[in-house]
């Protein structure tokens, strides 16, 4: 089993930018491909990025790419998401998420959740 946590969210204004960190607790962290999803006002929980197990392949959402990096660091148990060019729209509680799958952009393959962290952009 993975516990997650994140942390790092706040208030930020459009064009600036935020750093998040998940740190997982459990020996098994290395094993699990790492996401980041978020939700925001309209309910859906949206998929932002998604890294492999061994950090070497990436995958993100079409609203952020370009913008935001995912990256993890076995040795200490975190993944992080850096978020550039902000943007209101990225308003969201962002959620850390574990899998067993290989690279997945589905919520429903991720078998662990941190509770979230707020982000908010303002305009």
């Amino acid at each position: 089993q993975v516990q997650l946590v994140e942390s790092g969210g706040g208030l930020v204004q459009a064009g600036g930018s935020l750093r998040l960190s998940c740190a997982a607790s459990g020996r098994t962290f290395s094993s699990y491909a790492m996401g980041w999803f978020r939700q925001g006002s309209g309910n859906v929980r949206e998929f932002v990025a998604a890294i492999t197990w061994n950090g070497v392949s990436t995958r993100y959402g079409d609203s952020v790419q370009g913008r935001f990096t995912i990256s993890r660091d076995n040795a200490k148990n975190t993944v992080s998401l850096q978020m550039n060019s902000l943007k209101p729209e990225d308003t969201a509680i962002y959620y850390c998420a574990a899998a067993r799958s290989y690279l997945p952009g589905d919520r429903r393959s991720y078998a662990y959740w941190g509770q979230g962290t707020q982000v908010t952009v303002s305009s």
